[in-house]
């Protein structure tokens, strides 16, 4: 059923090639790669306003979202099948923060120090080259001053480790970052976790591949349909494992409820 193949010849070149095959009339995108080149995808189709499914084939490092979704990443012919059959799609909600959704997660702090460090390293691939970069910078990084506020509350500006706004389960390949996230509840999970020792870092990230950090001292969980985020200055986050530099030092992150179709089993 796949009538169509197309790849893309520079980053972040996901976009302007979906948007193509949208504008040509295709219903059902199948893209080949990891969370940043579905959040590319996504982007364009959510900004055509079509009525265009989403498959996803795995060949990046992380994978997170399909984990969380449900689709059937590397089974090709399987995915193949689906993205013909009707009936074979669920909704899903997306993030928004600034111009970008974000399927995943949005991530600040520590995340930002470890995606850069991945840039670096050629050895490793999948889900050691994440936990290797995160042992990398558990000693070195210095942590970041954020205001974190939602309808609920206002926490008041704090040191932070990192913070993540996300909209499904995973993250960095290993990490049950949310584990009480869901796709189709029209909220945000924010994962709050304040500055701490390098030996309490290691625990924290630890507890984070199991997904019981959210018990341990120092760590935040709010859910919440829109989150404002307050820095010293207009910070760098990643969306998806994108790297971005933000225009402002407030943000508002917000969940857009089903906005998405994806193939899934």
């Amino acid at each position: 059923g796949v009538s169509d193949v197309r790849t893309t010849e520079a980053r972040e070149d996901e976009r302007a090639v979906a948007r193509r095959a949208i504008d040509e009339g295709f219903t059902t995108l199948v893209a080949v790669g990891g969370d940043g080149t579905w959040g590319n995808v996504a982007n364009a189709i959510i900004a055509s306003r079509a009525d265009v499914r989403l498959a996803l084939v795995a060949a990046g490092t992380g994978n997170d979202f399909a984990k969380t979704v449900g689709a059937p990443m590397n089974d090709i012919a399987l995915t193949a099948r689906l993205s013909v059959a009707e009936g074979s799609d669920v909704r899903v909600d997306v993030g928004r923060i600034e111009d970008r959704y974000f399927l995943n997660i949005a991530g600040f702090g520590f995340d930002i120090a470890v995606l850069e460090d991945v840039a670096r390293i050629t050895w490793l691939r999948g889900d050691a080259l994440y936990l290797y970069s995160a042992l990398r910078q558990v000693v070195g990084y210095g942590g970041v001053d954020i205001d974190v506020g939602s309808h609920a509350r206002q926490r008041g500006n704090s040191r932070h480790l990192m913070l993540v706004i996300a909209n499904a389960r995973n993250f960095g390949g290993a990490f049950k970052i949310a584990p009480a996230a869901s796709l189709f509840d029209g909220k945000l999970d924010a994962i709050a976790i304040h500055d701490a020792p390098a030996l309490r870092r290691l625990r924290l990230f630890a507890a984070a591949v199991k997904g019981t950090h959210g018990a341990m001292s120092g760590v935040n969980v709010e859910q919440a349909s829109k989150f404002t985020l307050t820095f010293d200055a207009p910070p760098a986050y990643e969306t998806d494992g994108e790297h971005r530099q933000a225009k402002t030092r407030e943000l508002e992150v917000e969940c857009v409820p089903g906005a998405l179709r994806v193939v899934r089993s």
